[in-house]
């Protein structure tokens, strides 16, 4: 049974839970989260799929009715929820976490949802297919690797969008300078063109701090900052 009444600490000490970056090791912490899961989100003012989606909805000009998403590290669909809240209807969710996925398939959203540790295995999805790939918090040491990101650019039709959100997280500075150059590398060699980048210094209130650290901050100091990368793929 979940715990009527989660704090922050409790968030807190769920998200710092999880030591190992072996990717089976992840997705069976996300299995033994699911109950807490949004509930924790929430407790840390996880803004990531709210920060993606309206950047996204800012420069999307299609019809979302009609468009195809891919949601990558779904989740248990809070990207897709606030994605059908503008209008979007069609979905393929993929996560490594099979707790997840059943979750997701709760909410009634998608129309196919697949199993899938990507970096060890490859994504799920054929190519040149999807007006939107969207990454909300799924990339990171232990998580979904750099090299993927060639697949999600793969996996959208030519023209279709590719938003990734990634968070400033004490273990992930060097993963973001290895992200940063690949997303550069793939605009050299003419895969994508950059649609822009949505800073925001307050992605969520920052999940590895201890209780004691939380009291001696003021409220805006508790934050990570993050940002959201959005890339349209380039028409041959």
């Amino acid at each position: 049974m979940s715990v009527p009444c989660r704090t922050q600490t409790d968030a807190r000490v769920a998200f710092q839970s999880c030591k190992s970056s072996d990717p089976k090791d992840q997705a069976e912490f996300y299995d033994n989260w699911v109950e807490n899961y949004e509930k924790d989100v929430t407790l840390l003012s996880y803004r990531a799929p709210q920060l993606a989606v309206d950047f996204l909805s800012e420069n999307f000009s299609g019809s979302p009715e009609e468009a195809r998403v891919l949601d990558v590290a779904c989740g248990s669909g809070l990207v897709t929820k606030l994605m059908a809240e503008r209008g979007f209807r069609h979905f393929v969710g993929v996560d490594g976490s099979k707790g997840m996925l059943e979750q997701a398939a709760k909410t009634g959203l998608y129309q196919d949802l697949k199993l899938a540790l990507l970096g060890p295995e490859p994504l799920p999805a054929p190519t040149d297919t999807f007006d939107v790939v969207i990454v909300t918090g799924g990339m990171g040491v232990g998580l979904i690797p750099v090299s993927v990101v060639r697949e999600f650019c793969d996996a959208a039709k030519p023209g279709g969008f590719v938003c990734i959100s990634k968070g400033d997280h004490t273990t992930s500075f060097e993963f973001r300078k290895e992200l940063e150059r690949e997303l550069q590398l793939m605009e050299d060699e003419g895969l994508w063109s950059p649609v822009g980048v949505k800073e925001t210094d307050k992605y969520m209130e920052n999940p590895h701090l201890n209780a004691e650290r939380v009291k001696d901050l003021q409220q805006e100091e508790r934050y990570i900052s993050g940002r959201v990368y959005l890339y349209k793929k380039s028409i041959h």
